[in-house]
C-alpha cells in the first residue's frame, strides 16, 4: 500500500542565470511502514527534499500525495493543519522549547492542535523513550541523546503518516547514535511507522528498508536493502 507518492517534483531558486535547480524532476513512491534513507552529497537537495514533503517549502512544479491526499492543493491554513497532524519531523540539533520539560515538549504539537494527550498514552511513550525519570526536566538538564529522544518522542506522540528525520544523529556520538537508530527501528516496526531518513552515515542507511541517493537534485540510484528482505536497482526512469 502506497503511503507517499512523489510525481515530478521540482523545486528551483532564483531565475535566468542565477537559477539554481535544487530538485530536478524527482518521482518515487514509499509504502506504508517502509524505513527508507535519503544519502547524497551536500548540495544533492537532499534536505529540500524533505522540507516539501514536511509541508515546509511549496515545490515549484510537481505533486507530493501523502495517504491520496494532494498536499500542496490545501490552502495554507490546511497545510498548517496538515503540517500539525501528518507529518513528524526530528531535526539534528533537537529544536526542543527550552522553558519547557520533555514531557511537554512531546505532547506540545497535540497541545496545539486543539486537543488533550491521553496520560497512558503519553506513559507508554515515555517508557518507550526511556524517559520515564526524566520526564519533568527541562532540555539543558538533559544529555544529546536524551533530548533526541523527546525530539522522537514529539514526532511520535501525534500518530502521524510519516517521520520525516534530518540528521538526527548528526549531533551525537557513536553509542547515542546507535541507540536512538535502533530505537527509530523499533518505532517502524512496532508502529509500522513510515520514515524517511536524510544521513551521511552508511551504517544508519544500510539498517533502512531502502536507501535513495541524490545527485545534483536528481535520483541516480533507489535500492532496497537486505534489511526488507532483497535487493534491488532501480533508477530513477524505473521509478
Amino acid at each position: 500500500m502506497e503511503l507517499l507518492k512523489i510525481e515530478n517534483l521540482c523545486k528551483t531558486y532564483g531565475k535566468g542565470e542565477n537559477e539554481v535547480r535544487a530538485l530536478d524532476d524527482i518521482s518515487f513512491i514509499v509504502p506504508k511502514g517502509q524505513m527508507a534513507a535519503i544519502i547524497g552529497p551536500s548540495g544533492s537537495g537532499k534536505s529540500t527534499l524533505l522540507h516539501i514533503l514536511g509541508g515546509v517549502d511549496r515545490p515549484t512544479s510537481g505533486k507530493v500525495f501523502l495517504d491520496g491526499q494532494d498536499v500542496y492543493k490545501q490552502n495554507n491554513h490546511n497545510l498548517a493543519v496538515f503540517r500539525r497532524r501528518q507529518v513528524g519531523l526530528i531535526y539534528q540539533f533537537y529544536n526542543l522549547i527550552p522553558v519547557l520539560n520533555a514531557e511537554e515538549n512531546i505532547t506540545l504539537p497535540m497541545i496545539m492542535d486543539g486537543r488533550t494527550p491521553k496520560l497512558e498514552q503519553l506513559y507508554d511513550m515515555l517508557k518507550m523513550l526511556d524517559l520515564v525519570e526524566r520526564r519533568h526536566h527541562l532540555p539543558s538538564q538533559l544529555s544529546g541523546g536524551q533530548q533526541q529522544r523527546v525530539s522522537i518522542g514529539r514526532a511520535l506522540f501525534n500518530s502521524p503518516g510519516v517521520i520525516l528525520a534530518d540528521e538526527p544523529t548528526g549531533n551525537l556520538d557513536s553509542k547515542n547514535s546507535a541507540e536512538i537508530i535502533a530505537l527509530l527501528r523499533k518505532s517502524n516496526r512496532e508502529m509500522d511507522q513510515t520514515m524517511l531518513i536524510i544521513t551521511h552515515d552508511e551504517n544508519i542507511a544500510l539498517q533502512c528498508d531502502r536507501i535513495i541517493t541524490l545527485s545534483d537534485g536528481k535520483i541516480v540510484s533507489d535500492k532496497l536493502t537486505g534489511q526488507s528482505g532483497m535487493l534491488d536497482d532501480r533508477r530513477q526512469d524505473d521509478v
